[in-house]
Order: structure tokens, then C-alpha cells, then sequence
């Protein structure tokens, strides 16, 4: 049987690329705010020391490094990706599908969310996206 992916058109794959582009940015957010907590406290007299300090911090804090990872092949994939895509594709769809998905994750970890207008405005970016990528399919 035929591979469905090789069939689709190649804005569609592209569109999905960067989907798992903006879920992969989207779902590292949340996990990158909470194992950065904590690097406020670090105090250096010295500019380059203070610098050198917080580096240090994330570096040998593994709910920093893992996330802060993660997130690199997300933009190794984007970057992959966008060299053989419509640069009006990619920005709507890995921006806003972004902001999405750090939204939901952030809530599934217990983040508040303290207004309606979030998920009004994560509806109508949802919306929005699909209707960039539909006008692209024909």
C-alpha cells in the first residue's frame, strides 16, 4: 500500500513539519520556566561572574538542560524545514500553534490560566492557522 505521507502535497507535509515544530517548542516552554526557577537567587559581584554563575545553573541543572535540548531540535527541525518551505507558511503556523501549545501544556502542569479571552484568543489562532494553511492546499 502507498505511503499516505509521500502523497500529500508537499505544503501539507511542510505544514505538519512545522506543526510538530510548534509542539515540540510549544510543550518545552512550560518545562524550561519551571527549571529555571531558582536562578534569581544567584547573586555575583561581577558582571562576567554573574554571568558565568547563571550559565553554570542551567548547564548542570537537568530540568534546564533536557528541556533547553529538546527545544534546540525543535529549531534544528524548523530550520531543516523552513530551507524547503513557504516562509508564509511556517512563521504563522510555529508562532501561533507555539503559543498554543505552551498554553495547554502549562495548564495540564497546573498553570492558571485567568482569563476567557485566552482560550477565545487560542481559538480564533487556531482558526487562523487553519485557514493559512487551507489557502495554501489549493
Amino acid at each position: 500500500a502507498p505511503c499516505i505521507y509521500m502523497e500529500a502535497p508537499s505544503s501539507l507535509r511542510h505544514a505538519l513539519w512545522f506543526v510538530a515544530v510548534a509542539v515540540i517548542w510549544g510543550s518545552t516552554n512550560p518545562f524550561l520556566k519551571r527549571g529555571s526557577l531558582g536562578i534569581e537567587k544567584i547573586k555575583q559581584h561581577h558582571i562576567a561572574l554573574q554571568l558565568f554563575a547563571e550559565l553554570q545553573f542551567m548547564i548542570l541543572n537537568w530540568r534546564y538542560s533536557v528541556p533547553f535540548l529538546a527545544n534546540l531540535s525543535g529549531s534544528l527541525l524548523y530550520y531543516y524545514t523552513l530551507a524547503r518551505a513557504d516562509i508564509s507558511l511556517s512563521v504563522p503556523i510555529t508562532n501561533s500553534l507555539t503559543f498554543l501549545v505552551t498554553t495547554l501544556v502549562g495548564r495540564l502542569l497546573g498553570e492558571r490560566i485567568r482569563s476567557v479571552w485566552t482560550y477565545i484568543g487560542t481559538i480564533l489562532v487556531v482558526c487562523g492557522v487553519a485557514m493559512c494553511v487551507a489557502s495554501k492546499l489549493q
